[in-house]
């Protein structure tokens, strides 16, 4: 049944034209329009499977991340999608703190993340992972 199926991952947006400029422009990801199912957007991330994002008309922004990135440098890349404009987000909760650029460093409870929004409030982020 579905074990052979090609499986993909979606969410909502309130806005398609502010997303596609975020994840094309801002971003330099490939998003382009879905030519099988009109108003819907696909985002490839290098040779694997696509992200669907759908608007909602009453769409409400996630409260977790939905979509993580993997790069080499988190510094550099928080450094980077800050002068594109990227907002990271700074957390100073008790037991889950970020500096003031927005990164949690990596230490035996996890790696080194720092996370930021897309334009319809959803949480995404860049995580380190090392080669």
């Amino acid at each position: 049944m579905i074990q052979n199926s090609i499986a993909f991952s979606s969410f909502s947006v309130n806005d398609l034209a502010a997303a596609k400029e975020f994840y094309s422009k801002t971003l330099g990801l490939n998003i382009y329009d879905d030519k099988k199912m009109p108003n819907l957007l696909n985002l490839q991330i290098n040779d694997g499977n696509i992200i669907l994002i759908y608007p909602k008309p009453n769409h409400i922004p996630a409260t977790f991340t939905v979509l993580n990135f993997p790069v080499e440098s988190v510094e550099e890349t928080v450094d980077e999608l800050t002068k594109r404009g990227v907002k990271f987000i700074v957390y100073n909760l008790e037991n889950f703190k970020t500096n003031e650029k927005g990164i949690m460093s990596g230490n035996n409870d996890g790696p080194t993340i720092a996370w930021f929004n897309d334009p319809a409030g959803n949480i995404l982020s860049i995580i380190e992972q090392h080669n």
